[in-house]
């Protein structure tokens, strides 16, 4: 990460070995450093019958009374990832006064699309109907996600067959919806993986979000870097652009400095000087929430 040497200061050089762990190690390092005291952790909580749906939910210490809740879905290509590497947006989100949920959800090869967004559906009904336990208001639900789970936040945001078939409506429930690095439009597809993952071709226009565009779309934030080598920034300017021609609310913010791991990790609090996207998006949700 060249660009990061160019930085002066004491701090930013005393953080420097931090800094150079993030780029290359596994993202789940940063939950080391991410501070919890003012946090409240349970774990562990089952919202369907399968091992993988589970989720965990960080809340505000002490409670913030009528919080917003945001279901944060992570990201892994559909075919990875665990809610626990995803500590530090949980308890940053919590510290900031939110209650997180962060929920795992089945990915490739156990399933194919739709599940897991059917998976993540129940994880927002679970939230909707539980959040209220841990000082959350259910009339203040914000979906979010990063890269595969920005994915999956904008699919149960703009397309209501996936909240629907749980009793939600979007245009009902959803105040917001929040994603960073997302792909929303990324036909056609060359990724072999990626091809069984989302079906045989004449599917595959369904499964993209931008395709799902109604009259009644909640506000969107939507974040990307100019730096990404696997999700292309061009999926969050033609969400933007669609979204905005139908009328809807729509916030960018494109981070110079950043790469596609770094658009979550600056949720960590050593990493928050490289760019303000936690600040962005958390001024997003209290504007949308209030």
């Amino acid at each position: 990460m060249p660009h990061l040497a160019r930085r002066r200061g004491p701090l930013r050089l005393a953080l420097a070995p931090l800094l150079a762990l993030a780029a290359c190690a596994p993202i789940r390092m940063l939950n080391a450093v991410e501070p919890t005291s003012r946090v409240q952790i349970v774990r562990d909580v089952a919202y369907g019958s399968d091992p993988r749906q589970m989720l965990d939910v960080y809340a505000p210490r002490p409670p913030r009374p009528k919080a917003p809740i945001v279901v944060f879905f992570y990201g892994g290509s559909w075919d990875s990832g665990r809610r626990q590497d995803y500590r530090f947006v949980g308890a940053a989100l919590a510290s900031r006064g939110f209650v997180a949920v962060i929920p795992d959800y089945r990915v490739y090869p156990q399933v194919r699309w739709p599940a897991f967004l059917q998976d993540s559906a129940l994880a927002v009904r679970w939230a909707r109907d539980h959040g209220g336990a841990y000082g959350g208001d259910p009339a203040r639900l914000v979906l979010a996600g990063h890269s595969a789970g920005a994915y999956n936040a904008a699919m149960l945001t703009l397309d209501p067959r996936w909240l629907g078939a749980v009793g939600m409506s979007p245009a009902r429930d959803v105040r917001a919806m929040a994603g960073l690095a997302g792909p929303y439009d990324f036909l056609p597809l060359k990724s072999e993986r990626l091809k069984t993952i989302f079906g045989p071709p004449g599917q595959r226009p369904d499964t993209q979000p931008i395709n799902h565009l109604g009259e009644a779309i909640a506000p969107l934030w939507l974040g990307t870097d100019l730096h990404d080598r696997y999700v292309d920034p061009g999926n969050t300017r033609r969400l933007a652009a669609a979204a905005k021609a139908r009328g809807a609310r729509v916030e960018t913010r494109t981070y110079p400095r950043l790469n596609h791991e770094l658009m979550i990790g600056v949720f960590a609090t050593p990493l928050g000087w490289l760019a303000p996207v936690f600040r962005d998006l958390t001024r997003f949700i209290d504007a949308e929430t209030r």
